[in-house]
Formats: C-alpha cells, structure tokens, sequence
C-alpha cells in the first residue's frame, strides 16, 4: 500500500502506510459494539485502563492487517495513527490483547455475539447490495431467494504447533472452521473456529439456527439455506422447518447405492437420452421420517452410461445419484 500523510493535529503530520484503517473505525463507529462492550463484565477485570473496546478494536485492526499474532500489536502502540483512526484511548500490550482475549472467549459467547449481531446491522444500515437467485418459468420470474451457504471449510496448519490443530477429513493438520454466506456477493454472517478433527455435523443445527437468525437481522427477503451433504441431517432439516426457510441439502448416499435409486428413477422419473449410452433420469417424490416436523420434497438426478462418450461400450453399466 502506498504510504498517506494525515495531520493527526494541527502541529504535526505524520506518514503511515495503513490508512486503509481509517475505513474501519469509520465503520465501527456506526456500530454499538464499543457501547455494548463496555456493559459486557468478565470475571476479574473491573475497570480496567485498556477497556474492551479497546482491546477488540487493537485486533481488529491487526487482522485487517493480515495479521494475528498477539505480538503484532508491539510496533503499533506507539502509533498515533492506528490508535486515532480505529478510536483507541490505550493500545494494549501484547500480554493484555492475550489475556483479555482468552478470559473473554472462555467466559461466555458474549463478543462472538455482539461482533456478529453488529455486524449484520451494520451490513443492513448500509443497505449493501444482496443478488438473490431466481427461478423463471415460461420467461418470467417465479420466485427469488437470498441463498445462504453454509459449509465447514478445513485449514492447512500443518507447520504450526497451535492449540486445537488437528487432522481434517481433508487429510491435513489444521482447524474446521463453519462458516455462513449470504447472498451471491458472499457476505460473511456467522464463523466458528473448530478444531480440525470437529466432526462436520458437529453443532451444526445450532449454527445454523443462529446463521439464520443473523441473515434476518441483515435482510427481510425470504432465504434459500444451502448445505452439501455433510450436513445431511435431520436436526439440520427440522431446523429448517421450524424457521420457515426454504433450503436445498444434498442428500448423504453413504448407505444407498445408486443403483436402489436407478430403479427408482425407471419407475417414477422422466427420462432423457442425451446421447447413444447415456441416459438421464429426473423425478422428485415425498420423503418422510418419523423424526421429521412434516414430509419433504426430494429431487434426484439419476444418470446411467453403457456406452463412453468416445464409443467404448461397458460392460458394466455406471450409475450417478445425486439427490
């Protein structure tokens, strides 16, 4: 970034190569995150000279930075700037920001909280632009939805000793985190930081219940949870239900074969032949469980090849389900 020059106060004019910060406490001021966590108590900490504000803020502004080593704040405790633009009275140091931190993580989900509520009223406040997905028919519009995505994305920390990194089902060392999108233009909702070896299912009704509750604050449009077949559930399912959403789950076929669903497919779905060898059936039907709020709708896509595309015939036909 290139360095900008700020007169911090009349008799003084300093050059800094992060002013992109100003940006940020411009923003943060147009929250009530400072107001609510200066209400928030933590055992053990009773007014203290670095408030909590302060020390969120002194992160923040760390992480829109790329960094999030503790020990990054040294340099930046002597810089009128980064206090200034980002509305810091005291910089903490670098044992404060870790302490602070961990007593605020272990004591409740309280700044978690605020930050992501804050934040989807700010994104509202704002009025930033959300691109549902629509469905036509005949050329006109039926209907549209702002999707939500949710998915555990796995890290790669394998070169780290850091506290909770563990094996992923993606086969590396690192954290599975949950993360929630709105919208096609992708706005971050709800995270949570899990270790890596977190089955992905694992709290995920909760989640997603609560990345439901954060989009509502965000937008009145109705929503369209999107979820990969991981979190083929019936808590995940019930959830949906209950909170009147509409929502494409990928069905988890670990127990079904494809071949229970090509008989399926044969006798209630619409077949298309797309080419010599190569057959595709759509259908859909009422599905219910005993656990389940009301009956769903499923939708599958059954595709069988005995013939390659280059001519090659099988001697054993392939067979795809998605559903």
């Amino acid at each position: 970034m290139k360095p900008v020059r700020f007169n911090l106060d009349q008799s003084m004019e300093t050059l800094t190569a992060h002013s992109g910060l100003a940006l940020i406490g411009l923003l943060l001021s147009h929250t009530r995150t400072a107001k609510r966590l200066i209400k928030n108590r933590l055992p053990g900490v009773h007014n203290p000279t670095v408030t909590h504000p302060d020390v969120l803020y002194a992160y923040l502004g760390l992480l829109c930075q790329g960094k999030s080593d503790f020990d990054h704040i040294e340099p930046f405790r002597e810089d009128k700037f980064f206090a200034k633009a980002l509305g810091i009275k005291h910089v903490p140091s670098s044992p404060t920001l870790r302490q602070r931190l961990d007593l605020a993580a272990a004591a409740s989900y309280d700044w978690q909280t605020i930050l992501l509520e804050e934040s989807a009223d700010l994104l509202r406040s704002l009025e930033v632009p959300l691109t549902p997905v629509t469905v036509t028919s005949g050329g006109v519009q039926a209907s549209s939805w702002l999707p939500l995505d949710l998915d555990v994305s796995p890290f790669d920390n394998g070169s780290t000793q850091k506290e909770g990194v563990s094996r992923t089902y993606k086969g590396t060392d690192g954290y599975s985190p949950f993360f929630a999108y709105l919208g096609q233009e992708g706005y971050g909702v709800n995270v949570n930081l899990r270790e890596g070896s977190t089955h992905v299912q694992k709290e995920a009704a909760a989640f997603l219940l609560h990345s439901i509750e954060y989009s509502r604050r965000l937008t009145d449009k109705p929503l369209l949870v999107r979820m990969d077949a991981g979190n083929d559930a019936i808590e995940n399912l019930n959830v949906c239900l209950n909170e009147q959403v509409d929502f494409i789950i990928k069905r988890n076929l670990r127990r079904e074969s494809p071949e229970e669903w090509l008989v399926i497919a044969k006798q209630d779905g619409m077949c298309c032949e797309e080419r010599d060898g190569k057959r595709v059936y759509l259908g859909a039907m009422s599905w219910n469980d005993k656990k389940l709020i009301r009956p769903i709708r499923g939708v599958y896509r059954v595709t069988e090849r005995t013939i390659e595309a280059d001519g090659q015939i099988l001697l054993t036909p392939i067979v795809e389900a998605e559903v």
